[in-house]
């Protein structure tokens, strides 16, 4: 079981360093990937898309999938 701080976070906290949303969409959260990659978009344009950009990093890193 991996949980927050596992390699695959780490890797997904990466890539969503470079794109907002690609950690979540590597995480298969194709969902709030979207979110994350239209939020962040939208708001740069008004200067405020990097408080989107850091969210998309530590929702990436910190995700603990949910098992049943």
């Amino acid at each position: 079981m991996s949980g927050q701080g596992s390699a695959g976070n780490v890797i997904a906290a990466l890539a969503s360093f470079f794109i907002p949303g690609l950690g979540q969409l590597l995480q298969g959260r194709l969902l709030m990937a979207l979110v994350m990659f239209v939020m962040a978009s939208v708001l740069w344009i008004v200067l405020l898309g990097w408080i989107i950009h850091l969210w998309s990093i530590l929702d990436a890193a910190t995700f603990r999938p949910r098992y049943r």
